[in-house]
């Protein structure tokens, strides 16, 4: 069995100047913690490969594609491969999302 803290991961400031922590990697699965800050932006781009969003606090607004929602904690969001995606939080609170990015299937 092996545990990780999400907390006791080092933490980076990524490519769009968000906080992140990667904690884990396989050759399936990569997963990213993020933390937006009131007045964060992930500008909109595309991955080569299916992403999975998990709101784990606050709320934000999602675009995936050419849509838009706003979105709060308990909701996961699928970005399929080569679709742009991105973040914005307009609240006044932090908003923490789990990004899961499939990298190969398991079939």
């Amino acid at each position: 069995m092996e545990i990780k803290n999400i907390f006791e991961t080092e933490a980076f400031i990524n490519g769009h100047g968000v906080e992140a922590r990667k904690f884990h990697q396989d050759e399936y699965m990569m997963m990213v913690h993020l933390t937006l800050k009131p007045g964060d932006t992930i500008v909109k781009h595309a991955a080569p490969l299916d992403v999975r969003f998990l709101v784990l606090e606050g709320k934000g607004i999602v675009e995936i594609g050419d849509k838009s929602k706003e979105v709060e904690a308990n909701t996961l969001i699928e970005s399929p491969a080569n679709c742009g995606h991105g973040w914005r939080n307009e609240s006044d609170s932090v908003l923490r999302i789990l990004v899961m990015k499939m990298m190969k299937s398991v079939i």
